[in-house]
């Protein structure tokens, strides 16, 4: 089964969900403001992808943070994100447990390899 993580008012997700539906792909979505993951879980997206993949780099969150972010470890990152889930980028796919993929930009092929 494929779950999303993301906000309901976030243009990417709106366009991820969308594809989705067109393709006939079931999915699951969690709203990360109303139900945030926690450390543990993101612990095991960071190993999977890496910190980098998982950086809402647009976000106010982001910007707020100051430059002392370009150093952080992976158990810095873990606990920001834990903190404030808008410093994840968005959607977050899970396939089977596993993080494969952030954000929603990929070739259609890409994307039906990738989440079928």
């Amino acid at each position: 089964m494929l779950t999303l993580y993301g906000i309901p008012h976030c243009g990417t997700c709106k366009k991820a969900i969308a594809w989705l539906n067109d393709h006939n792909i079931p999915h699951n979505f969690i709203n990360v403001k109303t139900d945030p993951p926690n450390a543990e879980l993101i612990t095991t997206w960071v190993e999977q992808l890496g910190n980098k993949p998982l950086r809402n780099t647009s976000g106010q969150s982001y910007r707020a943070l100051g430059p002392e972010r370009n150093d952080w470890s992976d158990a810095q990152w873990i606990a920001a994100f834990a903190a404030d889930a808008m410093l994840l980028k968005r959607p977050i796919f899970i396939k089977d447990g596993i993080a494969i993929l952030t954000g929603f930009r990929k070739s259609e092929a890409d994307l039906l390899n990738l989440l079928t």
